[in-house]
């Protein structure tokens, strides 16, 4: 089977309309604290709130999915995550805003590992690229959410988040009369090639489960969680108070960080189809140490700009690779390696980021820039614990 790559576009633009709430949540905390009066404990709780719960959720769905696929949980994901991030500006009582927030990470865990199991199929042989272009939708999601969250909220007050209901709403009511057919056209592609059939039920037959590889690969998902969740939270605050910018400056390079992620996201996958999965996360782990690094020695200015793009690279180009191998070591349970590998990833480390910042009020944050290049330096290591996948490579994979 060849890649579908007009289905994977629509599944990817599923993703960057999950994503749009998830990522416009860290722009909106801004306005709790000027017009709601909450301190920094009460948003830090919002975000942990988000993180932590769909981190847990996520996996417990991909589980599920293995045992029931439904795909009309990708449609429910999308409009429950864009709709509840749209009521946060319609609450002022915070445990109000606690319970949406709270939603909205939920419809985030049903949405992904239903959709990665999606992909998975569509992609044929070219695996890489049709979850780096999958990525890419989620990427997007993230760096676009918070642009449409200070608009509206500029523009018609609080009351304008509802705009992510609206978005959910549509893309939603989409995906329910498109997903139908889309399961339908894959179904009849594979069995209208008899060999290819038998190959895949020969291959699904010796498939098996290596939990200690996929052990080893979510300590290292853990370790780069906590690189890209501390620095989305703490290169803005390092650059205004190490380099002297702007707050208005410092967010553009996390907006510089993240738009590059969008592109970088989609090189490593087509980087990884040509030389492999485990090597492009070796690489990229590899390149993020010494990059971090430089960043915590660094006050120019210029120099923390231009680093935004080897980091973004090494953060964002192993991530489809990260799922693929996840799904090849758990080959019998994909939904659940989706869940983890996607559910972990800009998840998990948003649970240590109250500890970081409880590191930085205390040591300051170019320690706090070089406890993230130990963390990252963790990452690295553990990528060169990971074997490969043995069925990656195999007659019956490529023939997939």
């Amino acid at each position: 089977m060849e890649l579908n790559q007009r289905y994977v576009y629509v599944v990817a633009l599923g993703h960057f309309f999950c994503d749009i709430g998830m990522g416009a949540l860290p722009a909106i905390l801004p306005f709790f604290i000027l017009q709601y009066g909450m301190d920094y404990q009460s948003v830090a709780g919002l975000m942990f709130a988000s993180c932590f719960l769909s981190s847990v959720v996520q996996p417990t769905f991909g589980w599920l999915a293995d045992r029931t696929s439904k795909t009309w949980l990708m449609p429910l994901g999308i409009f429950l995550s864009g709709a509840a991030m749209g009521m946060v500006g319609l609450f002022e009582n915070y445990w109000a805003i606690f319970a949406v927030v709270t939603v909205s990470g939920i419809g985030s865990a049903i949405f992904h590992p239903e959709a990665a199991r999606m992909v998975h199929k569509l992609s044929g042989t070219k695996r890489g690229t049709a979850l780096s272009i999958f990525s890419v939708g989620g990427n997007g999601g993230f760096a676009v959410g918070p642009i449409i969250a200070v608009a509206v909220i500029t523009a018609f007050g609080m009351k304008g988040t509802s705009i992510f209901c609206l978005l959910a709403l549509v893309m939603a009511m989409a995906l329910l009369v498109i997903v139908p057919k889309m399961k339908a056209d894959i179904e009849q592609t594979s069995l209208s090639d008899v060999s290819l059939a038998g190959k895949a039920e020969e291959l699904e037959s010796n498939l098996q489960n290596n939990w200690a590889s996929f052990a080893r690969l979510t300590l290292l998902i853990i370790f780069s969680s906590i690189v890209i969740c501390g620095l989305r939270s703490f290169i803005p605050l390092y650059l205004v108070n190490v380099t002297g910018l702007s707050t208005a400056a410092a967010g553009s390079a996390l907006t510089l960080l993240f738009m590059f992620g969008v592109v970088t996201t989609l090189i490593g996958g087509l980087l990884a189809d040509k030389i492999g999965y485990l090597k492009v996360v070796q690489l990229s782990y590899v390149l993020l140490v010494p990059m971090v690094g430089l960043l915590s020695q660094t006050t120019n200015v210029f120099i923390c700009y231009a680093l935004m793009i080897p980091i973004g690279f090494a953060m964002f180009s192993p991530f489809s690779s990260v799922v693929v191998l996840g799904q090849s070591y758990l080959a019998r349970s994909i939904g659940f390696a989706s869940g983890v590998t996607l559910g972990l990833s800009f998840s998990v480390g948003g649970v240590f980021v109250p500890l970081i910042g409880g590191f930085a009020d205390k040591h300051g944050l170019t320690a706090t820039m070089e406890l993230l290049t130990a963390v990252a330096l963790l990452a690295a290591l553990c990528s060169f614990f990971l074997p490969k996948p043995a069925h990656l490579g195999t007659p019956q994979a490529k023939a997939l």
